[in-house]
C-alpha cells in the first residue's frame, strides 16, 4: 500500500512538472500575452497536496486511496475524489493546474501559487504544528512576490501581482478546532470569537493588498457544529468586505454564499442531478463529520451521485458546480463581481 501511494505521488509530481513545462513553452510564443495569476490561500477545501510535505496526522492528509479516484485516478493530497474549486478556476482562466507550493521542483509562479493546507485556520493556534496557518501562507506569498519581482523586474512584477486574483477560502477550522479541543476560545461570547477570526482575516487581506493585490474572492463558510457561529461569521465577512471596498483604493472583491449552496445540495440533491445528500460516498455521514476514509471503509460506486466524498469534504461533482457559480454566476449567486469579471478587470 505504502509503495503504491509513493509511486502514485511520484507520477503526479512528474506529470505536473511536464504539463507546466509544456505550457510554458507554448505560451511564451506570444510576448504580448499578460498572464493573470491565481494565488490561493485556504484549508482542505483548496489544498492540492501541501500537507503531503508536512509531518502531520493521518486525519490531515489525503495522499492515500480512495482520494483522487475520479479525475487523477490516484491520490494527490486533495481532500476529494478529484479536483477542487481552485483547479476548476485555473481551467476556466486558461492557466495550468497549479501544484502545491511545497512540492519540490519547477514552479511557474507567474501563473500563481497555491499555499492552502488541510486543517489550516485564520488563527495561528488552529491546527498548530499540523497544518500551515494563514500567517505562514502569507509569508510564503511574500517570498513568491519577491521572486516574481526579481525575475520580471520591479515594474512588471508589481503589475503582475496587481493583475492576479487571490482566493481566500479559510475560517471553518478555527471554529471546528475550538470545539474539538475544548479551547478557551469557546468560552468567549460568540460575537467576540467571530470578531477575532474576522479581524485576523481582514489583516491578511490588507497584507496582500500592501504587496499589490487588488482582486479577492472570499466565500462564506459552510455549515459548522455551531451554525450560529457560521451565520455570525458570514454576516461579519460581508460587512468587512464592503468596508474594505470603501477604504482601499482599487480593492475589488467577489463572495459566494457557500453556506446556502451546500444546504441546498444536502437537502435537495435531486434538484442538482445528485442522488445522495446526507450520506457520504466514503466514511460516515456528513453529520457525523468523519473524514478518516481508507481501507476500512467501503467506497460508493459513483461519487458523482453524492454531495460528500468523505464525511466532511464534497465530491468533485459538487466542487465543479460551485466553481461554475463562482466563475460566471449571476449577481444573486456571487457578487458584486464573479471571478470571470475579476480576471478580466484591470
Amino acid at each position: 500500500m505504502a509503495r503504491l501511494v509513493y509511486h502514485c505521488i511520484s507520477f503526479f509530481f512528474l506529470s505536473t512538472v511536464l504539463y507546466t513545462l509544456c505550457y510554458a513553452d507554448s505560451s511564451s510564443s506570444d510576448p504580448l500575452q499578460k498572464p493573470t495569476p491565481l494565488f490561493t490561500f485556504g484549508d482542505s477545501m483548496s489544498d492540492p497536496g501541501n500537507n503531503n510535505y508536512l509531518n502531520s496526522t493521518y486525519a490531515l492528509k489525503a495522499n492515500f486511496n480512495p482520494y483522487g479516484i475520479t479525475f487523477f485516478k490516484y491520490p494527490t493530497g486533495r481532500f476529494s475524489d478529484g479536483r477542487l474549486v481552485p483547479d476548476f478556476i485555473a481551467e476556466y482562466a486558461e492557466i495550468p493546474l497549479i501544484p502545491p507550493y511545497l512540492q519540490p521542483g519547477y514552479h511557474r509562479f507567474t501563473d500563481g501559487a497555491n499555499f492552502a493546507s488541510g486543517g489550516a485556520g485564520v488563527l495561528d493556534e488552529t491546527g498548530q504544528g499540523m497544518a500551515i496557518p494563514l500567517k505562514t501562507q502569507l509569508e510564503y506569498f511574500k517570498h513568491v512576490e519577491k521572486q516574481i519581482r526579481k525575475k520580471l523586474g520591479d515594474e512588471e512584477g508589481r503589475a503582475l501581482v496587481s493583475r492576479a486574483v487571490y482566493l481566500m477560502n479559510i475560517g471553518s477550522n478555527d471554529y471546528i478546532y475550538a470545539f474539538a479541543t475544548n479551547s478557551s476560545l469557546i468560552k468567549l461570547h460568540p460575537e467576540q470569537f467571530v470578531e477575532m477570526v474576522i479581524g485576523n482575516l481582514t489583516a491578511a487581506i490588507k497584507d496582500v493588498y500592501e504587496k499589490g493585490g487588488r482582486k479577492f474572492w472570499v466565500p462564506t463558510l459552510a455549515l459548522l457544529q455551531s451554525n450560529e457561529l457560521a451565520k455570525l461569521h458570514n454576516q461579519g465577512l460581508l460587512e468587512m468586505l464592503q468596508k474594505l471596498e470603501t477604504q482601499l483604493e482599487g480593492f475589488k472583491y467577489s463572495t459566494t454564499d457557500f453556506y446556502s449552496f451546500l444546504v441546498d445540495m444536502i437537502f435537495s440533491p435531486s434538484r442538482h442531478g445528485l442522488k445522495q445528500g446526507k450520506k457520504a460516498c466514503c466514511g460516515k455521514s456528513p453529520f457525523g463529520g468523519n473524514n478518516k476514509v481508507g481501507m476500512n471503509f467501503e467506497v460508493c460506486h459513483d461519487p458523482s451521485e453524492y454531495v460528500f466524498f468523505d464525511g466532511v469534504h464534497p465530491t468533485e461533482a459538487v466542487y465543479q458546480m460551485f466553481a461554475r457559480i463562482v466563475w460566471n454566476g449571476s449577481r444573486n449567486q456571487t457578487w458584486p463581481y464573479n471571478l470571470k469579471e475579476l480576471f478580466e478587470a484591470n
